[in-house]
């Protein structure tokens, strides 16, 4: 009898159509690898990410607002995980693979530094070979998991993982799901977010967003995934030409009225600082870098290895570390 492996891909054959990317036809790991009698490539990469560190540390990663009170606001790991599930609905209606689209999904924002984009934002501007998040998150996968082996992901995960902001004219479908599925999350969950911290409220939201996706998130989302779905034919992935025009209206909504509404914003300014600080004190001497790190500092020089650690940091770290290193404490004498 085949190992489930084998039986899986042959499922496959079934499941996944011709626009679709059969794990037996991926294009392998850079290191060769034995294959698992289990699962298949694409399965094994959703669990390599799934159990890696910084997949873990996403959950104290801001989305959008920066440290909100609440508990209901998103983080980065939450959003990882609505694109996640909105990815896999699409690609399973499109007979896609699955396991490939959810291994694109989880690891596609692991690059994302402290304080959401104003700390990408900072480390681009300090950093002499600039950055952006989904560099680093190949980055991550590819070198400065699992202690500096990286996780040798299937080339489609990485290559999904890589392009997943702008897309390239290679993409499997699957990366190009977890594009378009990115943008409808983020969109729709941080006006959501926006509406419960009193930003905007429910009925400011313009009119044609409402009367074309909705009043709830859920059925905003649902009416874009909808429309994605039904319209996308011959292997093209494509909304509606009005639900496009929709689309691109609330997509410049959000950064026009939401991403840089000062309210919500007000704490932005003090990013750079803490930021521009931690820099400047690990490339001052690279024993202060932890251990892990000075593998990095050997082979790329320290600049790199600071922008690494300081980009893997969740917020809370961030400011502690500043705290711990430039703040004053309290003392008494006995």
């Amino acid at each position: 009898m085949d190992c489930p492996r084998i039986q899986r891909e042959r499922l496959e054959h079934l499941i996944v159509g011709p626009y679709g990317v059969l794990a037996e036809n991926s294009k392998g790991r850079a290191e060769k690898e034995e294959e698992c009698d289990i699962r298949t490539c694409f399965q094994r990469d959703v669990d390599r990410i799934t159990h890696s560190k910084s997949f873990r540390r996403l959950k104290h990663k801001t989305q959008v607002f920066l440290r909100p009170e609440g508990d209901h606001y998103r983080t980065r790991l939450t959003h990882t995980l609505e694109v996640s599930r909105l990815a896999r609905t699409v690609a399973r209606a499109l007979s896609l693979n699955e396991d490939l689209t959810e291994a694109i999904a989880l690891g596609h924002d692991l690059g994302h530094t402290p304080f959401g984009h104003a700390g990408e934002r900072a480390l681009n501007s300090i950093y002499p070979g600039g950055f952006k998040h989904y560099e680093q998150s190949l980055r991550v996968v590819d070198k400065l998991e699992h202690d500096g082996k990286g996780l040798n992901l299937c080339y489609e995960t990485r290559m999904g993982i890589l392009n997943h902001t702008h897309g390239a004219p290679d993409d499997t479908r699957e990366a190009t799901v977890v594009r378009l599925c990115d943008r409808i999350a983020y969109i729709n969950h941080d006006l959501d977010d926006s509406i419960r911290a009193g930003i905007v409220s429910a009925d400011e939201v313009p009119y044609i967003i409402r009367s074309s996706c909705g009043e709830r998130n859920s059925e905003r989302i649902n009416a874009l995934i909808h429309d994605l779905i039904m319209n996308s034919t011959g292997g093209q992935l494509r909304m509606s030409s009005d639900m496009q025009e929709v689309f691109d209206f609330f997509h410049k909504y959000m950064y026009s009225d939401i991403y840089r509404n000062p309210v919500a914003k007000a704490e932005e300014n003090k990013v750079d600082g803490v930021i521009f600080k931690l820099y400047e004190h690990y490339i001052a001497d690279a024993a202060r870098l932890p251990d892990d790190m000075q593998g990095v500092v050997a082979s790329e020089g320290i600049e790199r290895a600071a922008v690494d650690y300081i980009s893997g940091m969740t917020d809370g770290y961030a400011m502690e570390k500043f705290g711990e290193l430039f703040i004053p404490f309290a003392w008494t004498v006995k």
